[in-house]
This record gives C-alpha cells, structure tokens and sequence, in this order.
C-alpha cells in the first residue's frame, strides 16, 4: 500500500529517506541575491518531511539557500522555513528543508499520515480491488444481498453516508481549486507578487524593436482549445516590466479577447532578456510586444 503512495514523474538522485506524496498546491521560494529578495512564483509536486519537490517559473542553483511557504491543505496554515537546493534540472527543483520546527514537522507527519489513511480507504472501497472486504454467512452468501427485516435500514444509513461524503469532498474540491486557481494567477499576473514591488519603478520605457534585439528566451503561447473552436485569432498587444535581470516582473493586456490574452500572459512570463541597460547599469524598463494567434 505504502507504494502507491509513492510519487511518481520526478526524475533525478534523491536524498530523501522518507516516502514522497503528490502534493499539487501554490508554492512560494525567496531567494537573496545581490542583497535583493527575490521571490521566484512555482507549484510543488510531492513533499516529505525532509523538502519538497517543485516547478519553478526560474532556475535556481545548486546550494543556494532558500526562504519557501508551501500549503498544505485549506485547513492548516503554511509552511514557512529555509531550504537548500539540492537538486535542479531546468525548471524541476528539488529542496531539502533546514530549520523546520518541531510542530511544523508534526505538521508535515500528520498530513503525511492523513496522505496515507485516504488513499488506503480509496482503494479499500474500489468495486473492483482485490483488497474490497466480503462478508458471506454459513451458506456463502453476501448478507447485503440479502432481504430481510435488517437489510434496508443498513443499505440506507450506508447510502446517506455515501452521499455525506461525496457531497463534502464536491465541495472541498471546488473551493480548494478556486483558490488554487485564483492564488496562481495573483502569481503569474504580479498583482500580489513582492518582486514587483521590490523591483522599482520603470526607468525608461523601451521601444519593442529595441527589446527584441535582447530577447534570449521565448516561449510561444499554447493556442487555447476554446478559442480555437470559437475561431478566436489576432494578435494581442501587452505593456511589460523587464526587471533589472531580464525577466518580466509585471504585464497586462492591452486588447484581444480575455481567453487570448491570459494565454499570452502564460508564455510571456518565461521569456527572458538581456537586462538593458542605462548609463551603463541594468534597469527597470517597460516596453510593448506582440503575440500572435492564428490557425
């Protein structure tokens, strides 16, 4: 059972001793550089009591010291302690906590425990698991199947239970994604993010021709499945905030469809540039691009 547990799809040496578990929620990593906190947006993967693995929206180093907030669940309030980098290929990361608390640890083995109970309880339930419980009487049937003057009210109290919960996991599931959807966009758009805060005003405002000349790094956006069977095309013009390290610390759209447009944002916010630069020193600049949608 422990296996199933297990998490899959991360790749790489692993350090950790303990068992890994899927944990997909919002994740937050500071790092100091140049005496500048910098807060890098990303998703975890799996955790453990000994670090967690993540995507990052920009690579780390190895070794480098961290701040990290992770949430565990809706009901328990984030972890917030320091981590080293020990492990990064492109944007997979994985984190070794250092300095955890005693309680945060607790913390950490409770969800692991809670982790566990429910995918147990999930496979004990399966119609279909070999691990189902059967119960035959003296003559090898099912007493459920039976009738009898005891057999509804259990098949009903069994049913209104069923139905409590999966009324109660219907709900939790859809406020858990809307605030899961809700925190990652706060992220990708800047409006809450403390790096653009930190970064500064704008110092020049860059003609886009000028810009393209120290873009490094594009990725093109995913033709959202909707607009494409709405036939939605065009080309979306957004106002960026290049920071002093070349990636986009804030943008917003200035046309095309919404749908268009967050697909934009998407891509745009892995894009990097060569930092430009004025009176010889790396400046906040803002500028204007273009991208594309057609079929």
């Amino acid at each position: 059972m422990a296996a199933q547990a297990q998490a899959r799809g991360w790749s790489g040496v692993s350090r950790r001793g303990e068992l890994r578990f899927p944990l997909q929620s919002v994740l937050d990593v500071t790092v100091l550089r140049s005496g500048i906190p910098d807060t890098v947006p990303g998703r975890s993967v799996n955790l453990c009591e000994r670090g967690v693995g993540a995507m990052l929206a920009q690579e780390l180093v190895p070794g480098e010291a961290v701040a990290i907030e992770v949430q565990l669940s809706l009901v328990t309030p984030p972890i917030r302690t320091r981590a080293i980098v020990r492990y990064q290929d492109k944007l997979h990361c994985g984190l070794e906590f250092v300095g955890t608390s005693a309680d945060q640890r607790a913390a950490i083995r409770k969800w692991a425990k809670d982790k566990d109970a429910a995918t147990e309880t999930k496979l004990e339930a399966s119609p279909n698991s070999s691990m189902a419980p059967k119960s035959v009487d003296a003559k090898g049937r099912n007493p459920k199947t039976l009738g009898g003057a005891g057999s509804r009210p259990r098949k009903k109290q069994f049913g209104m239970g069923w139905a409590i919960v999966v009324v109660f996991v219907a709900f939790a599931a859809s406020v858990f994604w809307w605030r899961w959807n809700r925190g990652w966009e706060e992220l990708e758009s800047g409006l809450k993010s403390p790096v653009t805060a930190s970064v500064g005003k704008p110092q020049a405002r860059v003609p886009p021709e000028t810009m393209e000349k120290l873009l490094v790094h594009r990725v093109q956006p995913t033709y959202p499945a909707e607009a494409r069977k709405a036939n939605l095309q065009g080309i979306v013009a957004l106002d960026i905030v290049v920071g002093r390290d070349g990636s986009v610390v804030d943008m917003h759209a200035l046309n095309g469809p919404e749908v268009l447009a967050r697909a934009a944002m998407d891509a745009l916010r892995w894009w990097k540039f060569e930092p430009y630069r004025v009176n010889g020193e790396p400046a906040v600049v803002e500028t204007t691009v273009a991208v594309e949608f057609k079929r």
